[in-house]
Protein backbone atom coordinates (compact mmCIF):
# COMPACT_ATOMS: atom_id res chain seq x y z
CA UNK A 1 0.00 0.00 0.00
CA UNK A 2 1.37 3.39 -1.03
CA UNK A 3 2.26 5.93 1.69
CA UNK A 4 0.16 9.06 1.37
CA UNK A 5 2.47 11.51 3.13
CA UNK A 6 6.17 12.27 2.81
CA UNK A 7 8.31 9.75 4.64
CA UNK A 8 9.74 11.22 7.85
CA UNK A 9 13.00 11.12 9.79
CA UNK A 10 11.91 8.15 11.91
CA UNK A 11 11.34 6.05 8.78
CA UNK A 12 14.88 6.67 7.49
CA UNK A 13 16.54 6.47 10.88
CA UNK A 14 15.00 3.02 11.29
CA UNK A 15 16.32 1.92 7.90
CA UNK A 16 19.89 3.08 8.59
CA UNK A 17 19.93 1.83 12.18
CA UNK A 18 18.85 -1.65 11.09
CA UNK A 19 21.32 -2.14 8.23
CA UNK A 20 24.91 -1.11 7.56
CA UNK A 21 24.20 -0.92 3.81
CA UNK A 22 20.51 -0.33 3.17
CA UNK A 23 19.61 -0.44 -0.50
CA UNK A 24 23.05 -1.92 -1.26
CA UNK A 25 24.58 1.48 -1.96
CA UNK A 26 28.06 0.10 -1.29
CA UNK A 27 27.60 -3.46 -2.51
CA UNK A 28 25.14 -3.75 -5.40
CA UNK A 29 26.30 -3.61 -9.03
CA UNK A 30 23.10 -1.72 -9.87
CA UNK A 31 24.11 1.10 -7.50
CA UNK A 32 27.69 1.19 -8.79
CA UNK A 33 26.50 1.44 -12.41
CA UNK A 34 23.97 4.12 -11.48
CA UNK A 35 26.64 6.17 -9.68
CA UNK A 36 29.00 5.76 -12.68
CA UNK A 37 26.24 6.98 -15.00
CA UNK A 38 25.42 9.91 -12.70
CA UNK A 39 29.01 11.13 -12.48
CA UNK A 40 29.58 10.67 -16.23
CA UNK A 41 26.59 12.94 -16.93
CA UNK A 42 28.11 15.92 -15.11
CA UNK A 43 31.92 15.65 -15.45
CA UNK A 44 32.16 18.01 -18.40
CA UNK A 45 32.63 20.93 -16.02
CA UNK A 46 33.52 21.89 -12.45
CA UNK A 47 30.91 23.34 -10.09
CA UNK A 48 31.49 26.18 -7.67
CA UNK A 49 28.75 25.10 -5.24
CA UNK A 50 26.89 21.78 -5.18
CA UNK A 51 23.90 20.61 -3.15
CA UNK A 52 23.17 16.90 -2.67
CA UNK A 53 19.73 16.20 -1.24
CA UNK A 54 19.48 12.88 0.59
CA UNK A 55 23.16 11.90 0.73
CA UNK A 56 22.55 8.71 2.75
CA UNK A 57 25.91 7.22 3.75
CA UNK A 58 27.90 9.38 1.36
CA UNK A 59 28.62 6.86 -1.41
CA UNK A 60 27.72 9.33 -4.15
CA UNK A 61 28.90 12.31 -2.08
CA UNK A 62 32.45 10.99 -2.13
CA UNK A 63 32.34 10.87 -5.93
CA UNK A 64 30.74 14.31 -6.25
CA UNK A 65 33.26 16.06 -3.99
CA UNK A 66 36.09 16.37 -6.57
CA UNK A 67 33.68 18.05 -9.01
CA UNK A 68 32.70 20.83 -6.60
CA UNK A 69 34.49 23.74 -5.00
CA UNK A 70 32.04 23.37 -2.10
CA UNK A 71 29.43 20.66 -1.63
CA UNK A 72 26.56 20.74 0.87
CA UNK A 73 25.22 17.22 1.48
CA UNK A 74 22.09 16.76 3.57
CA UNK A 75 20.09 13.89 4.96
CA UNK A 76 17.32 13.49 7.49
CA UNK A 77 18.99 10.53 9.27
CA UNK A 78 21.67 11.19 11.89
CA UNK A 79 22.98 7.64 11.49
CA UNK A 80 23.39 8.10 7.74
CA UNK A 81 25.12 11.46 8.25
CA UNK A 82 27.55 10.00 10.81
CA UNK A 83 28.56 7.37 8.24
CA UNK A 84 28.81 9.94 5.44
CA UNK A 85 31.01 12.23 7.55
CA UNK A 86 33.41 9.36 8.25
CA UNK A 87 33.51 8.36 4.59
CA UNK A 88 34.28 11.90 3.46
CA UNK A 89 36.47 13.02 6.37
CA UNK A 90 39.35 13.72 3.98
CA UNK A 91 37.17 15.96 1.76
CA UNK A 92 37.38 19.44 3.35
CA UNK A 93 35.11 20.97 0.70
CA UNK A 94 32.11 18.85 1.84
CA UNK A 95 29.74 20.10 4.54
CA UNK A 96 27.05 17.86 6.01
CA UNK A 97 23.82 19.02 7.61
CA UNK A 98 20.82 17.22 9.01
CA UNK A 99 17.80 18.59 7.25
CA UNK A 100 14.26 17.40 6.48
CA UNK A 101 14.21 18.82 2.96
CA UNK A 102 12.11 20.37 1.48
CA UNK A 103 10.35 21.44 4.69
CA UNK A 104 13.75 22.63 5.89
CA UNK A 105 15.99 24.35 3.39
CA UNK A 106 19.52 25.70 3.32
CA UNK A 107 20.09 29.40 3.85
CA UNK A 108 19.90 31.70 0.87
CA UNK A 109 22.81 30.06 -0.98
CA UNK A 110 22.79 29.64 -4.77
CA UNK A 111 23.95 26.37 -6.29
CA UNK A 112 25.21 25.55 -9.75
CA UNK A 113 24.70 21.81 -9.21
CA UNK A 114 21.79 20.17 -7.39
CA UNK A 115 21.56 16.39 -7.01
CA UNK A 116 18.32 14.53 -6.31
CA UNK A 117 19.31 10.88 -6.44
CA UNK A 118 16.60 8.48 -5.28
CA UNK A 119 14.82 11.05 -3.10
CA UNK A 120 11.93 12.84 -4.83
CA UNK A 121 9.58 9.87 -4.69
CA UNK A 122 9.65 9.97 -0.88
CA UNK A 123 7.76 13.29 -0.98
CA UNK A 124 4.04 13.90 -1.21
CA UNK A 125 2.58 16.45 -3.63
CA UNK A 126 2.93 19.33 -1.16
CA UNK A 127 6.60 18.63 -0.57
CA UNK A 128 7.26 18.24 -4.29
CA UNK A 129 5.80 21.73 -4.72
CA UNK A 130 8.00 23.08 -1.90
CA UNK A 131 11.05 21.43 -3.47
CA UNK A 132 10.26 22.95 -6.88
CA UNK A 133 9.92 26.41 -5.34
CA UNK A 134 13.22 26.05 -3.47
CA UNK A 135 15.01 24.77 -6.57
CA UNK A 136 13.67 27.69 -8.61
CA UNK A 137 15.05 30.11 -6.04
CA UNK A 138 18.36 28.38 -5.38
CA UNK A 139 19.55 27.21 -8.80
CA UNK A 140 22.04 29.68 -10.28
CA UNK A 141 21.79 30.78 -13.93
CA UNK A 142 23.31 28.00 -16.05
CA UNK A 143 23.11 25.65 -13.05
CA UNK A 144 22.18 22.00 -13.42
CA UNK A 145 19.88 19.58 -11.63
CA UNK A 146 20.62 15.87 -11.84
CA UNK A 147 17.72 13.58 -10.95
CA UNK A 148 18.15 9.80 -10.81
CA UNK A 149 15.25 7.61 -9.71
CA UNK A 150 14.25 3.95 -9.60
CA UNK A 151 11.35 3.30 -11.98
CA UNK A 152 10.06 0.08 -10.44
CA UNK A 153 7.12 -0.27 -8.08
CA UNK A 154 7.39 1.16 -4.57
CA UNK A 155 5.12 1.94 -1.65
CA UNK A 156 6.44 5.51 -1.50
CA UNK A 157 4.15 8.54 -1.95
CA UNK A 158 5.28 8.88 -5.61
CA UNK A 159 6.70 6.71 -8.34
CA UNK A 160 10.07 7.72 -9.79
CA UNK A 161 8.38 8.80 -13.00
CA UNK A 162 5.59 10.63 -11.18
CA UNK A 163 7.97 12.57 -8.94
CA UNK A 164 10.24 13.68 -11.78
CA UNK A 165 7.29 14.65 -13.97
CA UNK A 166 5.72 16.66 -11.11
CA UNK A 167 8.96 18.60 -10.63
CA UNK A 168 9.28 19.17 -14.39
CA UNK A 169 5.70 20.48 -14.57
CA UNK A 170 6.60 23.16 -12.03
CA UNK A 171 10.12 23.94 -13.24
CA UNK A 172 10.04 23.64 -17.03
CA UNK A 173 9.55 27.38 -17.64
CA UNK A 174 13.07 28.06 -16.30
CA UNK A 175 14.84 24.86 -17.39
CA UNK A 176 15.85 22.96 -20.49
CA UNK A 177 16.53 19.25 -20.80
CA UNK A 178 20.16 18.28 -21.37
CA UNK A 179 19.62 14.53 -20.93
CA UNK A 180 16.66 12.24 -20.39
CA UNK A 181 17.88 8.64 -20.25
CA UNK A 182 15.99 5.52 -19.29
CA UNK A 183 17.85 2.46 -18.15
CA UNK A 184 16.41 -0.93 -17.28
CA UNK A 185 15.64 0.04 -13.66
CA UNK A 186 16.08 3.79 -13.37
CA UNK A 187 15.81 7.10 -15.16
CA UNK A 188 18.45 9.83 -15.30
CA UNK A 189 17.38 13.39 -16.03
CA UNK A 190 19.76 16.32 -16.36
CA UNK A 191 18.21 19.77 -16.55
CA UNK A 192 19.88 23.15 -16.94
CA UNK A 193 18.65 26.57 -15.96
CA UNK A 194 18.14 28.76 -19.02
Amino acid sequence: MRHENSLDADYFEGIFAADEDPWGLDSESYEAAKFDDSIAAITDRRYERGFEIGCAQGALTRRLAPLCGALLAIDVSTTALDRARKRCADQPNVTFEQMAYPREQPSAARFDLMILSEVAYYWDAGDLGRAADQIAGALAPGGRILLVHWTGETDYPQTGDGAVEALWDRLHPILRVERADRREKYRLDLWRRS
